[in-house]
């Protein structure tokens, strides 16, 4: 029998994206060069801070000015009251705030830190600092991505935009799907037998978040530079959907 195998194979030599690139022509043609062509069937995961920068995403701290509200949260939490007014307008609710933590309910439903606003690996600008913010539909921007990579490569590829998630109760970032296009985020196993023949009741698979999870190995978290990563191998039996299917209702909270 044939070993099961995926392969990741990160882009090498993608130059610092900018506003306005054209991102899925620039990993076409350095997958191209490096002789890693995309392949019907590959998923090419995209680093959330890559697409956030060529939608133009980015913002100068110096045109920010803090309200009352970001004012107080700066000072309980010990930031910038100007990043904190980033955070707020990106967020629908507080969840939680003490000495350098802020956690957010995003106004796309996900609980994250900050709600994504982030200023690493983010360049400085002479006229002060910046701070970067998610997309503003990043399943939106996945699908442009999948069509664009199809159009130039004629490869049927799925996309998907990760972003690094903190974890209740678990320590470490991990890689998570924020956006997906071409591929089923969420696989529901439920009504299927396991190997002994006992039905599924409750068996959901985060599929999009594993597959995020294991480019960010080859992407890193730090200086490493490989913000595009493709995933080979994967099987994509179910029918694709966003990744918003992947965030848990407010009213399905069972910690609230």
């Amino acid at each position: 029998m044939t070993a099961a195998r995926i392969e990741l194979l990160a882009v090498p030599g993608l130059p610092e994206v900018r506003a306005g690139d054209d991102l899925a022509a620039l990993v076409a043609e350095h997958a191209r060069a490096a002789g890693i062509d995309l392949r019907t069937g590959d998923v090419v995961v995209f680093a959330q801070k890559v697409v956030s920068k060529a939608e133009g995403r980015i913002v100068e701290l110096a045109t920010v000015q803090p309200s009352a509200r970001a004012h107080e949260l700066a000072e309980r939490v010990g930031k910038d009251a100007r990043l904190i007014e980033l955070i707020l307008g990106e967020s629908s609710a507080v969840v939680r705030a003490v000495s350098n933590v802020l956690i957010v309910r995003h106004r796309l439903g996900f609980v994250m830190a900050n709600a994504g606003v982030d200023q690493s690996n983010v360049p400085g600008h002479e006229a002060g600092e910046r701070a970067l913010l998610l997309p503003v539909d990043p399943d939106a921007s996945a699908a442009r991505l999948r069509t664009a990579l199809v159009a130039l490569s004629g490869a049927d590829v799925a996309v998907l935009i990760n972003d690094s998630f903190g974890r209740p109760w678990r320590r470490g970032a991990v890689g998570t799907a924020i956006g997906c296009a071409g591929i089923a985020a969420l696989q529901d196993l439920r009504g299927r037998p396991d190997r002994h023949g006992r039905t599924l009741r409750v068996t959901e698979v985060g599929t999009a978040d594993e597959i995020a999870a294991a480019a960010s190995l080859l992407m890193g978290q730090a200086d490493e530079g490989l913000p595009v990563v493709i995933v080979r191998g994967l099987a994509r039996a179910h029918a694709p959907s966003t990744a918003a299917v992947l965030v848990r209702a407010a009213d399905e909270d069972l910690f609230a």
